[in-house]
């Protein structure tokens, strides 16, 4: 009877202590057994595994991908200007070995490291570069923090600058600045119209000297624009075939004054002779009943 009571004790501590040396990982963890306090170099996958009792002990590393934020720190550009910067660092473990013995607590010295990081390039950095050239500042964020990881068994993603945070002071500086830039392009470019205005304008004065219908067509059309508004009253003295007589006038005349120049070298015609005895005549005869004192 006492017999049966040990082996039944016996069985019972076996069948528990088997039942204890069994463990289940998760698809999402890495398994690192210690046996007698020595890391084993193989790795337990996803799954069941089973451990010597009150020998082996296991550590289980997560090798998702972790999103950390990076407090906000406040440094001073490299043009002397007083920022907060605040980030965000994706990375994942790439040894689970190496995470879980090289490094007491991976997640607190990643997060420390890119806090320093972050410092260093904000002092390395210009403010125009936080503000416009994130690209690049994040790349070289990311390859500062990941410099020191790789040693850990950690592996950076990437590493975004979030925010960047200016006094008051330097706020309105930019804003005027951005002000001034704004009024800048716009001058040149009412400057830019202005000249292909007058550009053109002096085109269109060329063509319509050689073709005087033209502007006569072009005067119409103002006239017509003009009468179109109710509240206008348009008032010509002179109609236009009138202004075109006196002005075809002009051009004969002096084309006639151009073709009575005596050419040099050439004699010139005598003046027309009263030949026609008639007409003599009657201008004598009308000058003596002009003199007589009975007239």
């Amino acid at each position: 009877m006492v017999t049966d009571i040990i082996l039944g004790f016996l069985a019972t501590i076996a069948i528990l202590t088997g039942f204890g040396g069994v463990r289940i990982i998760n698809q999402v963890e890495r398994g690192i057994v210690f046996r007698f306090g020595r890391a084993q170099k193989e790795i337990r996958r996803p799954g069941i595994a089973f451990l010597i009792p009150m020998v082996d002990r296991m550590k289980k590393v997560n090798v998702q991908i972790v999103t950390m934020p990076v407090p906000t720190q406040e440094g001073i550009t490299r043009d002397n200007v007083s920022v907060q910067v605040d980030a965000v660092a994706y990375f994942r473990v790439q040894d689970p070995l190496r995470a879980a013995v090289d490094v007491q607590n991976y997640l607190f010295a990643v997060e420390q490291v890119a806090q320093t990081s972050l410092r260093s390039i904000i002092g390395k950095s210009e403010l125009d570069d936080l503000l416009s050239n994130r690209e690049e500042l994040n790349k070289g964020l990311a390859l500062m923090i990941d410099s020191p990881a790789l040693g850990w068994g950690i592996h950076i993603d990437r590493v975004e600058i979030k925010d960047v945070t200016l006094p008051e002071s330097m706020k309105r500086s930019v804003a005027r600045q951005a002000e001034a830039e704004r009024e800048r392009r716009a001058r040149v470019i009412t400057a830019d119209g202005e000249f292909q205005a007058a550009q053109k304008l002096a085109d269109a004065s060329a063509i319509m000297a050689h073709t005087p219908s033209a502007l006569q067509l072009r005067l119409l059309q103002t006239v017509v624009e003009v009468a179109a508004e109710k509240t206008s009253t348009l008032v010509m003295p002179l109609p236009v075939e009138v202004l075109r007589f006196f002005d075809r006038g002009g051009q004969g005349s002096a084309a006639l004054e151009e073709s009575e120049e005596p050419v040099p070298g050439e004699k010139s015609a005598p003046p027309a002779q009263l030949t026609q005895p008639d007409e003599l005549t009657k201008i004598l005869g009308l000058r003596e009943t002009a003199n007589r004192p009975d007239s």
